[in-house]
């Protein structure tokens, strides 16, 4: 299932690594796409949407709903 994020405060190379291995910590299969310029992280996951947002905002990151 692919999901999109409105995600901010993702600055830099880093910011999206630490994105990507949160979600990937739930769903090691997960893949991730990630355009920090638009504030968009896309997801391919079987994952609740709920639980993969909430993972990225456990790294610090806002995400909208």
């Amino acid at each position: 299932m692919n999901q999109t994020f409105e995600v901010t405060g993702m600055t830099c190379g880093h910011c999206e690594k630490a994105v990507t291995r949160a979600i990937q910590q739930l769903d090691p299969q997960a893949q991730v796409k990630i355009d920090r310029s638009q504030n968009r992280v896309d997801v391919q996951s079987e994952q609740p949407r709920e639980v993969l947002a909430q993972a990225i905002a456990e790294e610090g990151y806002a995400v909208a709903a």
